[in-house]
């Protein structure tokens, strides 16, 4: 069928109620004349819409919608105009937008928009209306609004409300209306405790977020505002005016002040502790503290944060986090017992994570015992796989290497042409292709994982992950490949695009071309013109001064700034940087991956102290993303080595040990960017 004809005949589809079928035919008229769509100017029309919502400009928005009518991504020019306007809209307007777009992402975004809205205009109905229809039920603070709603309706609520609505409101960082409304309400009802609202109050002076702590404190001391307000603006003034803390609002405000000059200076923060606050606090308080205290120095690869953990006299009363960084100080210092002890600790989701079931298990080989021994196999086979870090490395605890995964029957005719004929993932390849990625990655997660409850099965998951790659957006392949649950595809999560050019570049300066495919899949998911908010580019994500530095070392005299976007310099700049940085820390891979992320004077720091297995060193990158990126780079690399050789591969070969420079070696380039 010709484009004419196709459009045709969606466009004689009632706009009313903008159908599947309408949108299915639109966007096939576009994958069939992608030249057309380029001459015929509306996708300039969606994109000059994007820069105006993004600007809040409600005129242009307005005046620009009806050339977006009829377009293939109608559904988004819709949504932004009514989504910058949705404070005056009314609630036919918002009905007939549900309506029109019914079954699409901007639908149940819209809603998701309408609910909170509602919510923070206490409009119930409105809520309650629009409530049942919602299919995302990704958002913390609608859930909360609804739990609120159902405690309104019923008249009390149900401790399983109250311990959703504690988890959802100490999980969140920002302040919200939503979970702080429902907390009020469930420490009103005794569902839960005032101490949960001085959790809430430490956690967010801890995150650096002063107006959510406040918010809590507010809930539950009001008449403590103005000491919040003195304690916030400076904590070593306000513990100075203080010469004493008996009541529990009282109290819980040094430990405010004492956890805020925690952060700045944990030094100070132990000293103010010892000599003069410790006896009026609680043992809880004091446990709290001292895991701050020992969370800042282990942080900072300190052997101090186990004399300062070492305080703790029930190790129940710190967060998550702290035990995190208490399990990673001890395992830095090879405290087998205590590294058992912080797990043992932890709350039972974060017990569950890969991380911990690894480490758990180490720790009871390593402190030994028959049936030690055999509850530490049975943590490892419980994780053991090829998915990532921890389940290679407890794959190899269990004499096993990784080897490509048995790859899952083809898929038929019918299940690519459901992929195909999936109208919100061509919607979203459609946005991509015109440069609207954000809004493109958003609908097509939202069709794999949230149209239907549950997400897509893992064949039509595979279909759809099968679509992106044949369209080479790598990022949607690899992304809704790696989320099947029973069956690995390893040609879809470890795709090698620019094959000849990668191994070709990687041979000829001594690189394993798996290493270079394990770090581009992490930095870039080999999209071409991907570009950081620092302002790395493409495949490798180059930084401007590193790209120069590295040109004029190899003798690329005549490179220029524009030429880092080309591939092939890309690639070349980004090998040949890599391989710089992995002779100056001598062969480790890992040392080499954290200064491809974080620089190279960073790792350089973090490698002093007593040498160690390079899997503890990476778990104690103090930098959150360095620490992901470093094993997810390691474990991407073992895999692809895999694919690449046909033969299992080991990932602690990759990763040895790590421990301070040998002064007998040369010193490293210094001016290493």
């Amino acid at each position: 069928m010709q484009f004419a004809s196709i459009l045709a005949s969606a466009r004689r589809q009632p706009r009313a109620s903008l159908s599947t079928l309408s949108l299915s035919l639109v966007l096939a008229a576009a994958a069939v004349l992608q030249p057309a769509r380029a001459q015929n100017g509306n996708d300039d029309v969606l994109l000059q819409m994007k820069q105006a919502a993004q600007r809040g400009d409600k005129a242009r928005l307005a005046a620009l919608l009806p050339q977006a009518r009829g377009h293939a991504l109608e559904p988004w020019a819709a949504y932004w105009e009514l989504k910058a306007r949705l404070q005056e809209a009314s609630p036919q307007e918002v009905q007939d937008f549900l309506t029109r777009y019914a079954g699409t992402y901007q639908e149940d975004r819209l809603r998701n928009d309408w609910l909170l809205l509602a919510g923070q205009r206490r409009d119930w109905d409105s809520f309650m209306t629009q409530h049942p229809a919602y299919r995302m039920n990704d958002d913390a603070q609608v859930r909360c609004y609804a739990i609120l709603v159902d405690t309104l309706r019923n008249g009390s609520a149900t401790q399983a409300q109250a311990d959703e609505v504690r988890r959802a409101w100490l999980g969140q960082r920002e302040l919200d209306d939503g979970c702080l409304t429902a907390a009020d309400r469930m420490i009103g009802a005794r569902l839960m405790s005032p101490n949960d609202a001085w959790k809430k109050a430490r956690l967010s002076i801890e995150a650096n977020r002063p107006q959510a702590a406040r918010a809590a404190v507010m809930l539950v001391a009001p008449d403590a505002i103005p000491m919040f307000d003195e304690m916030n603006a400076s904590p070593a003034k306000f513990l100075t005016g203080r010469g004493f803390a008996v009541a529990k609002s009282r109290r819980e405000l040094v430990v405010l002040a004492l956890i805020k000059m925690t952060v700045a200076d944990p030094e100070m923060a132990a000293s103010q502790l010892e000599s003069k606050w410790a006896t009026m606090l609680s043992a809880e308080e004091r446990n709290w503290l001292w895991g701050a205290i020992g969370r800042q120095f282990a942080t900072k690869l300190s052997p101090m944060a186990n004399t300062y953990f070492a305080n703790v006299t029930k190790i129940g009363d710190l967060s998550d986090d702290m035990l995190s960084w208490k399990a990673r100080a001890a395992l830095r210092a090879g405290a087998w017992k205590q590294v058992l002890a912080a797990i043992d600790a932890m709350s039972e989701v974060q017990q569950l994570d890969p991380t911990w079931v690894y480490w758990k298990g180490r720790a009871l080989t390593a402190i030994g015992g028959d049936d030690r021994r055999a509850e530490a196999r049975t943590l490892f086979e419980s994780i053991a796989g090829t998915r990532g870090f921890y389940e290679l490395l407890a794959l190899e605890e269990l004499g096993q290497r990784a080897a490509v995964p048995t790859r899952p029957d083809p898929l038929t005719p019918e299940e690519k042409a459901a992929a195909r004929n999936n109208p919100a993932l061509q919607r979203a390849l459609y946005a991509i292709s015109i440069g609207l990625r954000p809004e493109g990655t958003r609908e097509w997660n939202y069709a794999t994982n949230l149209h239907d409850k549950g997400g897509m099965s893992d064949r039509d998951l595979l279909a759809a992950a099968d679509l992106a790659c044949q369209r080479e957006v790598w990022d949607r392949c690899i992304n809704t490949s790696e989320r099947t649950k029973g069956v690995i595809d390893i040609d879809q999560r470890f795709p090698m695009p620019f094959r000849d050019t990668v191994v070709r570049k990687s041979q000829e300066i001594g690189l394993d071309p798996a290493y270079v495919y394990g770090l581009i899949r992490q930095e870039s998911r080999f999209i071409m013109d991907a570009r950081s908010g620092v302002g790395a580019s493409g495949l490798m994500q180059v930084m401007p001064a590193t790209a120069r530095w590295t040109a004029k070392k190899i003798g690329m005299y005549d490179f220029t700034p524009g030429q880092i976007n080309d591939r092939e310099t890309n690639i070349t700049i980004g090998t040949n940087y890599l391989k710089l940085a992995l002779d100056d820390f001598d062969g480790s891979m890992a040392l080499a991956a954290a200064a491809y992320n974080a620089g190279p004077g960073r790792p350089r720091n973090w490698r002093n102290g007593p040498v160690m297995d390079a899997a503890i060193w990476a778990e104690n990158v103090p930098f959150t993303e360095t620490r992901d990126y470093v094993k997810k780079v390691l474990a991407n690399t073992t895999n692809y080595a895999a694919l690449i050789s046909g033969r299992p591969q080991s990932l602690k070969d990759r990763l040895g040990r790590v421990g301070p420079r040998d002064a007998a070696l040369p010193e490293p380039n210094k001016d290493l960017p």
